[in-house]
């Protein structure tokens, strides 16, 4: 899912910072007691880190499949036609894999030092942040923006600057990830924690193979451009 900020313009990244830790300083013990509670051997489980893992490789690997042969702008017999089919096939990939998590948080035991007023509020605020994050990037982007319209040759006029790609470049990514951290204290679920740090790591990895190429295809445009 596209929508790239202006490099001009330096923008606060607030999740990108996370390159920046030093996860050395990281107390394992918390992690440890974390796992304690956690059957990773629970097909529920299972299910729900495969579902995490492929829906961003499903929509990368398509996407570029696209973009280098044109195979479903020729079945639907256009560009738009084809970018809003894949991107309902997204969405209810997404909705399964929010209900697979779901699923495994409810399957699985909860931990007491979670179940509390204030770690409730902070998941709620974080769900609340998150869904703030992931509504404007979509009213920002649109749907062909949001959903990888770049690769079908739908390319936008101008980069996003505003808001919330002046907070970070990847609001939909870091939106979907607190809502799911948030949703995770709210129930006082480790198994939920765990999850959610699949889904963060999934989609820096994914970061980092979209945004060189949505690069690319920006600058390809721009030099055809020069040329005529």
């Amino acid at each position: 899912m596209s929508g790239v900020a202006d490099e001009r313009n330096p923008v606060l990244d607030c999740c990108g910072g996370l390159n920046n830790v030093d996860y050395s300083k990281v107390d394992m013990s918390v992690m440890e007691e974390i796992l304690k509670h956690i059957d990773l051997y629970d097909p529920r489980f299972c299910v729900a880190v495969i579902a995490i893992i492929f829906n961003p490789f499903f929509w990368n690997v398509v996407a570029r499949w696209e973009h280098r042969t044109r195979g479903l702008t020729r079945l639907f017999g256009g560009p738009y036609l084809a970018c809003y089919c894949l991107g309902t096939l997204i969405i209810l990939l997404n909705v399964y894999r929010s209900h697979s998590m779901t699923v495994a948080m409810k399957a699985q035991a909860r931990w007491e030092v979670m179940a509390s007023p204030e770690v409730f509020y902070a998941g709620a605020a974080l769900m609340a942040l998150g869904s703030i994050l992931v509504v404007t990037s979509f009213l920002a982007l649109g749907f062909t923006g949001t959903f990888l319209g770049d690769y079908f040759g739908i390319l936008m006029e101008k980069k996003v600057t505003g808001f919330p790609f002046n907070v970070t470049e990847n609001p939909m990514y870091w939106g979907s990830t607190a809502n799911y951290l948030g949703l995770a204290l709210m129930n006082a679920s480790p198994v939920g924690l765990v999850l959610t740090a699949v889904v963060a790591i999934s989609y820096q990895v994914a970061i980092i193979f979209e945004g060189p190429f949505t690069e690319d295809i920006y600058r390809q445009r721009a030099q055809c451009c020069k040329h005529k």
